[in-house]
């Protein structure tokens, strides 16, 4: 019977060493998850309602810089005037922000 208790304590003393050399690591991975991935997630939810909130009119600058204004919309291109008589189509990815909205949008 004393040898089945010796038994039983060695076994969770291993459990409670298992779970105190796995934990670390446990909380490693919680504050790289809290601090990394799930803002990451957000600012990606957000930019995609932005791409998707798009509409003709729009003043835009895209990742490279161009300034101009949206002329039409796609499924999954724009059509942006960048000067008098000048249009050019670019994919709604290519979109780095949106510095002012249409009349329509902002009442």
């Amino acid at each position: 019977m004393k040898f089945l208790f010796i038994i039983l304590l060695q076994q969770t003393d291993g459990i409670a060493s298992l779970v105190s050399s796995l934990l670390p690591f446990v909380l490693i991975i919680a504050v790289f998850y809290f601090l990394i991935l799930r803002p990451q997630q957000k600012r990606q939810k957000e930019r995609q309602k932005l791409l998707e909130g798009v509409k003709k009119g729009d003043k835009i600058i895209t990742s490279s810089g161009i300034h101009g204004s949206v002329e039409g919309v796609e499924d999954d291109s724009i059509l942006v005037k960048i000067a008098d008589n000048v249009k050019v189509k670019m994919d709604k990815s290519a979109i780095g922000t949106i510095v002012g909205l249409t009349d329509t949008a902002k009442k």
